[in-house]
């Protein structure tokens, strides 16, 4: 059973072997790479509309979608870890007939799983953009390290109890912090309130270190691979932060690393603060000679 009713005005349910991943593609058909975008924890398609448009805009092709369990998508096997949604998101775009090349693009705790994604699928993808996103490193920092583990603590609470319905009237408060439009709008606070994509969200968290360790087991990106850093607020407002995050464009030969100054972490995906994450996709294609 889907998490949502599915609205068939945003995207399509594509069939990945008995049960349906939801996919949003958006702008023209091109030889361009694809841009493939991996929203954060608790996230889902809707995430990216704003960043979708602006791609598009600048004719480049991109395709949202929401992970197992997530938004419209059917739940996928347990554990939700780094690999799960790997071969997802594979079983997913084959089905779709892309092939690659792509751009991969992951917001927050999205940066573990395209550490997982990336090494797998290495021929296929020409460039990374990491937009306030974790790393598995950071679990060596305590600081860090206490913050993700009181996050878990708090979504197993979330994720056991979400069925008696008290994520509805906490969707009306904070379901789109980005700042999206129109239907992705009401869409992000539908599914934001939905007890099942509460479930299979806090499913992920609950697996948050695994997915960091096996992250870390896939090696660092190769570095010929571009990769471009888009991080939520000004550089000396958390250096300690800032530079871990950093870290994978300093380790690129091709690196680029962007700090926007007014952003937090949902409303740079939004429309004050997506240009950036535009520019750092520019950025990896053209230094991929693409």
């Amino acid at each position: 059973m889907t998490t949502q009713r599915f609205h068939s005005t945003r995207g399509e349910l594509i069939d990945i072997g008995g049960r349906r991943m939801r996919a949003v593609r958006a702008g023209p058909v091109s030889e361009r790479p694809m841009i493939i975008l991996e929203a954060g924890s608790f996230g889902c398609a809707a995430d990216w509309a704003v960043v979708q448009d602006r791609l598009a805009a600048k004719g480049l092709s991109s395709i949202a979608y929401d992970r197992a369990g997530l938004g419209f998508s059917d739940p996928g096997r347990e554990p939700r870890d780094g690999h799960a949604i790997a071969a997802d998101l594979e079983a997913m775009l084959e089905r779709m007939g892309e092939q690659g090349p792509f751009v991969v693009v992951g917001h927050s705790m999205a940066g573990l799983m395209l550490r997982v994604f990336v090494p797998r699928n290495r021929e296929q993808v020409v460039g990374v953009v990491l937009v306030d996103a974790v790393t598995p490193e950071m679990m060596d920092v305590k600081t860090a390290a206490r913050a993700v583990h009181a996050y878990r603590r708090a979504m197993k609470f979330v994720g056991r109890w979400s069925g008696l319905g008290f994520m509805r009237p906490v969707s009306l408060l904070i379901g789109d912090m980005i700042g999206l439009e129109g239907e992705a709008s009401k869409e992000k606070r539908r599914i934001y309130g939905s007890p099942v994509h509460a479930r299979w969200s806090a499913d992920e968290v609950q697996n948050w270190v695994r997915t960091a360790n096996q992250g870390r087991e896939a090696g660092v990106f190769d570095p010929d691979l571009p990769v471009a850093v888009v991080t939520a607020g000004d550089e000396p407002a958390a250096a300690p932060l800032k530079a871990l995050e950093a870290a994978p464009a300093h380790a690129s030969r091709h690196g680029y690393v962007a700090h926007v100054h007014g952003a937090n972490h949902a409303s740079l995906l939004g429309r004050k603060f997506a240009d950036p994450i535009v520019a750092g996709v520019e950025h990896v294609l053209k230094a991929a000679g693409l």
